[in-house]
């Protein structure tokens, strides 16, 4: 009896693990002019190591990003303060964290999910992109904002994928600082954009041409 007793709790243990996990909500979209951190964070060691490593003021909420579990920190409302804590984030606990925002006055609406195409059909060369950082846009299924996003930038764009999903590719660059000032650019354009760890992004074409 005392052994089946265990065997039935370790069951019904494993299956509220397993309920945990499939509770963990979707991350909520940063307010207008918010910056958000969204720290990569999918054991329960890495969540309670970086809770450890933040002050009590900076509020914390594990959620759901791209399928990936992060720990979504917000209130910012500076890049730079964003930007110095990812940094901290990184060098202190040693986990990846992705700085997103939303223009002040977006003229871009959201679509329905599964509504993303792709600018242009063509054959793709897939490969990923090396160290450092990529700054994505959402196109929300309007080819048009690759000409406003190379205005944007001074340069050609791309096309990758990041977390199963495409996006335009504003700016490859080991450098942090052109990286942050090219997402700054974006948002005061209106554009939604993130900064990623560029090695998980996949470069499907370096320049896209409508």
């Amino acid at each position: 009896m005392s052994t089946t007793s265990f065997a039935y709790a370790g069951l019904i243990g494993g299956m509220s693990s397993v309920f945990a996990q499939q509770a963990v909500p979707l991350c909520q979209p940063p307010t207008a002019g918010e910056y958000l951190l969204l720290v990569v964070s999918p054991t329960a060691d890495n969540q309670k190591q970086l809770r450890s490593a933040l002050p009590p003021e900076l509020k914390t909420i594990n959620c759901k990003y791209l399928n990936e579990t992060v720990t979504r920190i917000g209130g910012f409302n500076k890049i730079d303060d964003a930007n110095r804590w990812a940094r901290y984030v990184s060098n202190i606990v040693g986990l990846s964290a992705i700085i997103t925002t939303r223009p002040t006055t977006p003229d871009v609406q959201p679509p329905q999910q599964g509504q993303l195409q792709q600018p242009q059909q063509t054959v793709y060369n897939p490969q990923a992109l090396g160290e450092g950082y990529a700054v994505l846009v959402d196109y929300y299924n309007r080819p048009e904002l690759v000409n406003s996003v190379q205005q944007v930038v001074g340069g050609n764009v791309g096309f990758v994928s990041y977390g199963q999903r495409p996006y335009l590719l504003a700016v490859y660059t080991t450098n942090q600082t052109e990286a942050y000032n090219t997402l700054q650019k974006l948002n005061n354009g209106g554009f939604i954009a993130s900064i990623v760890d560029s090695r998980k992004v996949i470069l499907l074409r370096s320049t896209v041409r409508l």
